[in-house]
C-alpha cells in the first residue's frame, strides 16, 4: 500500500505482520470527522485500538491535535462548510466515519434559511464529498468501509428540527446508494442510528431544558429525551464505537446498505 496520496499528506502504515484479533485493521487508515469530542473521538479511539491510523477530523484544532496525539493518529482542523476544504482532505482512507454534525431547534417556520442550509453542508455535502473522493482508492484495493453516523432521526422524526431529519434522511439515501455501487468493488456502505448519546451536545440540551422547565436534569432525560426509547439511559459513545468497528471487521462483509440501530427500542413502538 503506497503511503502518499494526492493531497500532500503523508503516513508511514503498519505493514500488517503479526496482525491479529486484536489490531485487524494494522496498515488502515481511518477518516473520523468530528473527531475531537463525543462519538467521533471514541470512534477515533476504538478504530485506532484496533491498529489503524486515524485521520482526526474536526475544526476545533486543540481539541483535534490533543485526540491525534492521544491515538497516535493525524489532526486535521478542517471546517466542513467549506467545500474546498473538505475537498482537501487525504483521498487513501480506507475507513471513513462520517460523524460530525450540529443542530438546531425551532419550528419550519421560523427556521433560519441560512442555518438549514449549513446543516445540510455539513452533515450531507460534506460526507457526499469525502465518500466521492475517497472511493477511487477503496475500488482499487476492491476494500473499503463506510460508515455513516445517522441517528434515529434517520427513519423517525421529531418537531421543531426540520433541517437536522432532513440531512439524517439525506444521509441514509446517499448511503444506499453508495452500497449498491461499491459492492462489485469490495466497499460497504452502512449508517449507524443512535438515540440520545451522552455527548457534549446533548448535555448542553440537558441543562437548557432543566433550566426551561425548571425540572431536575435526570427527569429531562427520562421525561423528554427517553420517553420513546424502552430502555431508560443514555447510549454511551463507546457504544456507538463499537458498532462501527464492527461494520469494519471481517465479520460484516456481507453487511452494506443498511441502517444498525441503536435506539433502545425507540422504533420498536
Amino acid at each position: 500500500m503506497d503511503s502518499t496520496n494526492t493531497s500532500g499528506f503523508r503516513v508511514e502504515p503498519d505493514t500488517g505482520e503479526g496482525a491479529g484479533p486484536e489490531n485487524f485493521l494494522s496498515g488502515r487508515r481511518a477518516l473520523v470527522t468530528g473527531a475531537a469530542s463525543g462519538i467521533g473521538r471514541a470512534c477515533a479511539a476504538t478504530l485506532a485500538a484496533a491498529g489503524a491510523h486515524v485521520y482526526v477530523v474536526d475544526r476545533a484544532a486543540e481539541p483535534a491535535k490533543a485526540v491525534a496525539e492521544e491515538v497516535g493518529g493525524t489532526a486535521l482542523v478542517v471546517d466542513l462548510s467549506d467545500p474546498e476544504a473538505v475537498d482537501g482532505l487525504p483521498d487513501d482512507a480506507d475507513i471513513v466515519v462520517n460523524n460530525a454534525g450540529l443542530q438546531h431547534v425551532a419550528p419550519v417556520h421560523d427556521f433560519p434559511p441560512e442555518r438549514f442550509t449549513l446543516i445540510q453542508r455539513v452533515m450531507v455535502e460534506a460526507p457526499f464529498r469525502i465518500i466521492r473522493r475517497t472511493l477511487p482508492h477503496m475500488y482499487g484495493q476492491q476494500w473499503g468501509r463506510i460508515v455513516n453516523v445517522s441517528s434515529v432521526h434517520g427513519v423517525r422524526a421529531s418537531p421543531f428540527k426540520s433541517a437536522y431529519v432532513a440531512a439524517k434522511h439525506a444521509l441514509e439515501g446517499l448511503s444506499k446508494v453508495v452500497a449498491i455501487e461499491g459492492a462489485p468493488h469490495g466497499v460497504t456502505s452502512n449508517c449507524l442510528n443512535p438515540g440520545y448519546v451522552r455527548t457534549p451536545l446533548v448535555e448542553e440540551q440537558i441543562a437548557a431544558q432543566a433550566a426551561a422547565h425548571g425540572i431536575p436534569a435526570q427527569d429531562v432525560v427520562e421525561q423528554v429525551m427517553l420517553e420513546r426509547s424502552a430502555i431508560k439511559r443514555l447510549l454511551e459513545p463507546d457504544e456507538v464505537a463499537q458498532a462501527a468497528l464492527w461494520l469494519c471487521s471481517p465479520h460484516s462483509g456481507y453487511v452494506t446498505g443498511t441502517s444498525l440501530l441503536l435506539d433502545g427500542g425507540w422504533t420498536a413502538h
